[in-house]
């Protein structure tokens, strides 16, 4: 031992702290000058996975599966009476009196595809693709309002603080583009989603696995233009010069906070130009822009959804876009209508353009909210429906999905999930085992646990839903 480290330890003792603490510290420093300069390199997962991105479309506000995917003709008899008082043993209600009439399903079904999926009339665009989409229709969750539940379906757990399965797909996998952000995030709708920059946060991970919320008009971060008087070689010495300080700091500390910030500042300044390629669709021909329902100088979920198609072609790993706008306490009818309008055609369009492209196959597409509605009647004039956590309906497309598959079932009423029930942790079991991860494998050590996306309690991989 050195002069130098004894005098260290020394002072570490003096001021009170730890061998322990000391240990850390000298391993800090000796992974420091080990740690990649790049924290967004790719890597290998642990298996071949069959997908290799992601575009979650997150239908903020809970969509009524009962409206869209699980046609429940028993509720539409029963429209008007009371539930069975069986059905409401133990509920646990959001907002409504469980009590409440049952209200049946306000649109026709048909079924569709060679699989005969039911879908409802108001989904005409992703009923022509129903052969490519994986329907899971018992899915379940632990938490009834919208910020814990969507910090759930994005987490695992509804606690803030927790890395998202964006952030863990960026930390398992890197990504594969170097001049945009590897996570990126799109919001449309009324709002944005009520768990906010949590759903996309990275928790214990390092900083910079976290999504970046981009624009879809104009620029897509503010200031990407330099101001009077820097041109090009100013900034970039002056880039220089941060960075080497900024590596000094990280190879002395191990601190992974100043590698997020060495990575920013070289992505913004990579982005000044990848940005404004990234946004300017005047490449895209008339016809890409008609089936995906786009206006190139309107802001919309279509465009979010054609922007997502170009962020995966250009290595960006995992793109998720939030539309807050199904939130239907009353208004049921005219609110779903306006949503389906909005969402249908583009999300329809984006898995037809990726398997027109040769893309579907390693690009996995997952449409869900954070939970479902009640068949029991909420709001003025018999038009809403409250919350609901027993059941709701996720479809994924591609990525090594089986197409033309609905799995599971909910009871006569769409309460309570009866075969093949999905919990939230098994859903991102299945959606890590397709990028290649064993689900209790991808953990962390965090506050001296073994921290993983699925928790502590038991996540199985769906592989009825695997191609």
């Amino acid at each position: 031992m050195t002069p130098n480290e004894i005098s260290r330890r020394w002072f570490f003792r003096d001021c009170g702290v730890g061998l322990g603490a000391i240990a850390l510290a000298d391993l800090l420093r000796s992974e420091a000058t080990a740690a990649p300069v790049d924290p967004m390199a790719t890597k290998k997962p642990h298996f071949p996975g069959k997908a290799k991105n992601v575009i979650y479309l997150f239908m903020a506000g809970a969509p009524s599966h009962l409206e869209m995917f699980d046609y429940k003709p028993q509720l539409a008899k029963f429209d008007g009476t009371l539930p069975p008082a069986e059905l409401l043993e133990g509920y646990r209600a959001a907002f409504i009196n469980p009590n409440s009439k049952l209200l049946g399903p306000k649109f026709k079904f048909a079924k569709h595809g060679q699989c005969g999926a039911e879908i409802s009339e108001l989904l005409p665009h992703t009923a022509k693709i129903a052969d490519e989409l994986t329907i899971v229709k018992a899915m379940k969750t632990d938490a009834f309002n919208h910020a814990p539940a969507q910090i759930m379906m994005n987490t695992g757990s509804t606690l803030f603080g927790k890395p998202s399965l964006g952030a863990w797909t960026l930390y398992g996998l890197g990504s594969e583009s170097r001049n945009l952000p590897g996570f990126v995030v799109f919001s449309s709708g009324k709002k944005g989603p009520s768990g906010g920059s949590s759903n996309w946060g990275s928790g214990f991970l390092p900083t910079v696995y976290q999504g970046v919320q981009l624009r879809n008009v104009g620029d897509p971060v503010l200031y990407l233009s330099n101001p009077q008087g820097i041109d090009a070689k100013v900034q970039r010495d002056s880039l220089d010069a941060i960075n080497e300080l900024n590596q000094m700091r990280l190879h002395t500390t191990g601190d992974p906070e100043i590698a997020t910030r060495i990575n920013s500042f070289e992505m913004a300044y990579r982005m000044q130009s990848s940005g404004p390629e990234l946004m300017d669709l005047s490449s895209e021909p008339q016809h890409i822009l008609d089936m995906y329902g786009v206006d190139p100088d309107k802001p919309s979920f279509a465009k979010n959804c054609l922007l997502a198609r170009r962020l995966v072609e250009r290595g960006t790993r995992y793109v998720q876009l939030f539309h807050e706008a199904w939130d239907q306490h009353g208004n049921l009818k005219k609110d779903i209508q306006a949503n389906c309008q909005a969402t249908d055609q583009a999300c329809a369009a984006l898995v037809q353009d990726l398997k027109q492209r040769g893309m579907l196959e390693d690009t996995l597409i997952i449409w869900g909210g954070e939970f479902g509605r009640t068949p029991m009647v909420q709001g003025g004039g018999d038009d809403g429906r409250d919350h609901h956590p027993n059941a709701f309906t996720v479809w994924m497309a591609g990525g090594g999905t089986k197409g033309g598959v609905s799995y599971g079932e909910t009871d006569d009423f769409g309460f309570n999930t009866t075969r093949d029930a999905v919990h939230v942790r098994d859903l991102h079991a299945t959606i890590l085992h397709l990028l290649g991860f064993d689900h209790n494998r991808l953990s962390v050590k965090f506050q001296g646990l073994s921290q993983k996306l699925t928790g502590v309690e038991p996540a199985r991989v769906v592989h009825e839903l695997l191609a």
